[in-house]
């Protein structure tokens, strides 16, 4: 078994470096498949991108079928005792919506690669362009409603005061100035902080160090619960990694996010 002890959500290439090949671990590639045809962390399985996703509009970023899932995990050798370390080429989008996925089978036995194969290239790790093997079979699993806000649930809750809705869209969509959606706007209540802006540029897209500040100004605070979502649950993907990374204790991600609620005729809308 892989031995990540000692190691927080949040791990660096070094980290990653030093147990490559271990029993138990799989490295899962999360950026194109261009990408990872080119070079790619030694030993990662690639999983598009789309396959996190149930893909259907209007709301493409709800979770896919069980059967999908078995599939897509069957192909990884899922198990109990196996340690993901997740990455991609943009930040945490993509990897953070794959946490997501993991928090649904309930498996907590991951990590997330910080910058991602920005990072890694940047402090010279090797490349590789060998594929490993897909395992046979599908994986075994069941699903976790907690990870997850449906409509309904986000419907109850709004105007609780121990409720933060973090929307990690760019500022012209949650102003509706920008439309993707029938409706344009944003959820009542919901604070804006677009996911880049979260990332430190200087550092291969690595996590701000002072997130936490800029956070508290903004009312998301581990205090509330927080609900996090973009229009296909991609972008906010790194905003629930964040959340979770920063230690934030109740973190939920709204899957349907906008492409369902700007979809639907008699959601409430701010503009």
């Amino acid at each position: 078994m892989a031995d990540f002890s000692g190691l927080g959500l949040v791990i660096e290439p070094v980290d990653l470096a030093a147990r490559l090949g271990a029993p138990g671990l799989v490295v899962v590639d999360l950026t194109s498949q261009a990408r990872y045809a080119a070079g790619h962390i030694p030993g990662a399985h690639f999983v598009a991108p789309a396959r996190t996703q149930l893909g259907t509009p209007p709301a493409p970023g709800l979770l896919p079928s069980v059967d999908s899932l078995s599939q897509l995990f069957g192909e990884l050798g899922h198990g109990p005792d196996v340690t993901y370390v997740v990455y991609d080429d943009e930040g945490g989008g993509w990897a953070g919506r794959f946490i997501w996925l993991l928090d649904v089978l309930d498996h907590s036995r991951y990590h997330y690669l910080d910058g991602g194969l920005l990072a890694w290239q940047a402090e010279g790790h090797p490349l590789s362009t060998e594929v490993p093997a897909a395992h046979a079979g599908l994986a075994s699993i069941t699903l976790s409603d907690e990870p997850t806000a449906t409509l309904d649930y986000l419907r109850g809750r709004l105007g609780a005061a121990d409720l933060a809705i973090w929307d990690a869209r760019g500022p012209l969509e949650y102003s509706g100035e920008k439309r993707v959606a029938a409706r344009g706007g944003h959820i009542p209540g919901a604070v804006n902080f677009e996911w880049t802006a979260g990332m430190d540029a200087a550092r291969s897209l690595r996590i701000r160090r002072d997130l936490p500040q800029v956070l508290e100004r903004l009312g998301i605070t581990p205090d509330k619960e927080i609900i996090t979502h973009c229009q296909t649950h991609h972008r906010s993907g790194f905003t629930y990694l964040a959340a979770k990374a920063l230690g934030y204790p109740r973190v939920k991600a709204y899957a349907g996010s906008w492409g369902e609620w700007g979809n639907l005729p008699d959601t409430p809308v701010e503009v």
